[in-house]
């Protein structure tokens, strides 16, 4: 009985356990499907647009005049008037008096001058008259011809000399007392004025510079890759100056006159200069003073480019570019780059109206690789996933793929 015992009683054991187990298995819950997650990478695009682009050539310079004249005095005296508007910053006009030398002394040179004119002229009129009564008596004492010497012809010459000489005198005397007045050679402004009233000047002493105001000038270096960019290098070309008056950003509007035609020794710089007329708006006041010696920069404007368009450097590598074509794959296509400007290059033939660049990076980009954008993925799953979805965009230089 015993032994019956010890054997049923491991068998109940074994028998309840699997019933149990049984039992518990059937109450557990299967494990719920999570639904498949898209890998595709996704990225970010920009769209080209592609059209006409005038090219500009950056420059940029010192504003000067383009003439300027320093005032010489050319004869001796004293300065007995100044004009009012002669003084620095004055601005005058094409013949207006500066400043008067004493003339007094001139004048009295003039007056004698014309005094030996008139006696040089009554001294030819009386050899004249002279020579035509020894012609007469001539004739009365013999019918030879008479020699130039008898029709006294060489005293006659001599004293045309004289008067000659007399109205040379007159010349000299009246030029002397013009420029006892210093006038102004053209419209101007007064840069400088190195005499005051009363004081002596001596013939060559300094009395004042100007500048001129019809036509300003300004220097702009071009470097030598930059000049096939505009239209007959330069030439006649169209430039917009850009600087600061009173505090504010100012604009003018100037052209290409000139080719230095020589490339400077230090900076190797090609030299362009731009004029601008009528630089102080005395004229039209139709813009505000571009003054002397002001710093600008200059954007000087070049060919046109009939389908052009710019798209940052770092998105181009070995004359590729990355694009998302219409399949929603990646594909890399060559560009003609024309120009790099600052941080953008400048694409000539390439890229169509409409491609789409991509602006973000892939870690290991394959031409023909299917890719996806922000917007192709369901809300619901956005939402519900965002930190999965922010983590699987990149943003940075576009790699070139490794083929």
């Amino acid at each position: 009985m015993t032994r019956k015992k010890q054997i049923i009683i491991p068998i109940i054991i074994l028998v309840s356990g699997i019933l149990i187990f049984m039992a518990l298995s059937s109450m557990k819950k299967p494990p719920e499907e999570k639904p498949a997650v898209d890998n595709t990478p996704i990225v970010a695009i920009e769209p080209v647009s592609v059209g006409s682009m005038h090219l500009k050539v950056g420059s940029h310079g010192v504003v000067l005049p383009k003439y300027e004249t320093e005032l010489i005095a050319q004869v001796n005296g004293q300065i007995v008037e100044l004009s009012p508007a002669f003084v620095r910053g004055g601005f005058v006009e094409k013949g207006q008096l500066l400043a008067r030398i004493d003339p007094s002394d001139y004048e009295a040179a003039l007056i004698d001058a014309e005094a030996n004119l008139a006696s040089s002229h009554a001294s030819l009129e009386t050899e004249r008259a002279q020579g035509k009564v020894a012609e007469s008596e001539w004739r009365k004492i013999t019918d030879a011809l008479p020699t130039e010497l008898s029709l006294r012809k060489p005293q006659l010459a001599q004293e045309l000399a004289h008067v000659k000489a007399a109205e040379a005198r007159v010349l000299r005397a009246k030029r002397d007392l013009e420029r006892t007045e210093i006038r102004a050679p053209y419209d101007a402004m007064i840069e400088m004025r190195s005499i005051g009233l009363g004081s002596y000047v001596g013939t060559g002493s300094s009395v004042g510079k100007l500048l001129g105001t019809a036509v300003a000038e300004v220097r702009l270096p071009v470097a030598d890759n930059q000049l096939q960019f505009l239209i007959a290098e330069g030439d006649a070309a169209s430039v917009t100056l850009k600087g600061t008056f009173a505090g504010k950003e100012s604009q003018w509007q100037a052209q290409i006159a000139r080719n230095e035609g020589v490339v400077d020794n230090t900076s190797r710089m090609s030299y362009l200069v731009a004029e601008v007329k009528d630089p102080y708006a005395l004229s039209s006041g139709e813009h505000k003073p571009l003054r002397f010696g002001a710093y600008v920069n200059a954007d000087i404007y070049g060919i046109t480019l009939t389908n052009a368009t710019t798209v940052p450097r770092y998105l181009v590598e070995n004359n590729r570019i990355a694009i998302l074509d219409s399949d929603s794959k990646l594909r890399y296509v060559n560009v003609d780059i024309v120009r790099q400007d600052g941080a953008s290059l400048v694409i000539g033939d390439g890229l169509t109206d409409g491609d789409r660049i991509i602006v973000s990076a892939l870690d290991y980009p394959v031409d023909g690789m299917a890719l996806a954008l922000e917007s192709d993925k369901p809300k619901d799953e956005s939402q519900e996933n965002p930190e999965e979805n922010t983590s699987e965009t990149q943003v940075a230089s576009v790699a070139t793929a490794e083929e």
